[in-house]
């Protein structure tokens, strides 16, 4: 065994994750097309924990969202793996950092992702994609099914290891206690029934699903049919795939996966270049000689990965009897919550920003309802302010028009439902 997998193999808890089989879809919660409720962490906080690379405002492609595992900061999962990967590759990226290295209530994380997914989607004016790893890779699935509006935002969820539904492991390290994100990745979890229930995917997402066999964490992972990692039902488009179907010896196992193992890395660039989830059979055989993903600096190696065990090691999550509670928006049981089903999710009733597509380069009119916005250029893209707050129930379009550089009419609309 390398040194580099001995290092990675002690600080395999830096993305404790999940496995098991899936759930049946109980009746007991929420349609998916419910409204999300308001997000309860204030919004200073959400800002503060979204850190994102330059060009996010002027991107001409998706920017990616990097989303870290149980036990780890987003420094300790990206910054010497997948930020400088992406870097390489002109791809701008965000990382959020969950509160407490990800070991808080995953109810509370996504709200985290959903505020990142809308952030990220305003300002750059176009859907975006998201990477994560073990815990990363399944909390923006709690975001899509129970904010609805953040569907139409995103275009590829990429998951390393996810633990899309739980571990059979958690049961007996939780005996004593375990930390809220812990408990929650337990295979028979509320929050696991919660999150798999009604369908698992949903149209217009392409899901890249990558584990391997030799995961010690998120169990069992052995096959697509029963493999915690692999989504099986709905409506988007899923690729669920292990990294030995592509190089059969490959030995990276739960924490490696998602920081240095090439193939994964082969397979999440694929599905970020393709339209649609990743294809294995487009992953050049080549990769099975690659040591690591082109983002890590063998250099460095040795000192990043202790860096990373070092921030892991020092941190002590609180620990806590039992499983959390369901928040009451899971079971549309919320005081004044509506229950019906629609179309369309409604939008909240906030003020954000949105940013004109760079295609529009002339004569560019933003009207909201039919009144005209007022453009503003920031950071070198026009933008707009729309605000929602206060008005009636209803719809509202937002319609963009312009020219291109060569002159070319284009326009873009979107709808913004207001539930009364």
């Amino acid at each position: 065994m390398s040194r580099l997998t001995r290092l990675l193999t002690l600080t395999a808890a830096l993305a404790v994750a999940t496995p098991a089989a899936a759930h049946a879809a109980d009746p007991v919660f929420a349609p998916v097309d419910t409204p999300g409720p308001a997000l309860s962490v204030p919004a200073d906080k959400l800002k503060a924990a979204l850190q994102c690379s330059a060009g996010l405002d002027a991107t001409k492609r998706a920017p990616v969202l990097l989303v870290q595992g149980t036990g780890a900061t987003a420094k300790d999962n990206w910054s010497w793996t997948y930020e400088p990967a992406l870097d390489k590759l002109g791809i701008v990226w965000c990382a959020v950092d969950l509160p407490e290295q990800a070991t808080a209530d995953v109810q509370l994380a996504g709200e985290y992702v959903v505020s990142a997914i809308r952030t990220m989607h305003a300002r750059s004016g176009r859907k975006i994609a998201i990477i994560g790893h073990s815990q990363g890779g399944m909390v923006p699935r709690w975001a899509l099914r129970f904010w609805p509006d953040t569907r139409p935002m995103v275009d590829d969820l990429i998951g390393f290891a996810p633990s899309n539904h739980g571990t059979t492991q958690a049961g007996p390290t939780c005996q004593k206690g375990c930390s809220a994100a812990n408990w929650q990745q337990a295979d028979t979890s509320n929050f696991m029934k919660a999150l798999n229930s009604r369908q698992e995917t949903f149209k217009g997402i392409s899901y890249t699903n990558v584990y391997t066999r030799t995961d010690e964490i998120v169990q069992p992972n052995q096959n697509p049919q029963t493999g915690s990692s692999s989504l099986r039902t709905g409506d988007g488009a899923i690729t669920n795939v292990a990294t030995q179907d592509i190089c059969p010896t490959d030995v990276f196992e739960h924490l490696s996966i998602g920081l240095v193992d090439p193939v994964a890395y082969a397979l999440a660039v694929d599905a970020l270049g393709h339209d649609g989830p990743a294809d294995p059979k487009r992953v050049p055989l080549t990769t099975c000689a690659m040591p690591y993903q082109p983002g890590i600096n063998p250099a460095t190696l040795a000192q990043d990965s202790s860096a990373a065990l070092a921030s892991y090691s020092a941190y002590q999550p609180r620990e806590f009897p039992a499983e959390p509670a369901l928040a009451c928006y899971t079971t549309a049981s919320c005081p004044g919550a509506r229950t019906g089903t629609a179309k369309t999710a409604c939008s909240s009733r906030r003020r954000f920003v949105v940013h004109v597509p760079a295609r529009f380069a002339r004569g560019v009119r933003v009207t909201l309802g039919g009144r005209v916005l007022r453009l503003k250029r920031t950071g070198g893209r026009l933008t707009v302010t729309v605000d929602l707050r206060g008005r009636r129930a209803g719809s509202l379009r937002l319609l963009i028009r312009g020219r291109t550089a060569k002159g070319t009419p284009v326009q873009q609309a979107r709808t913004y439902r207001l539930c009364g």
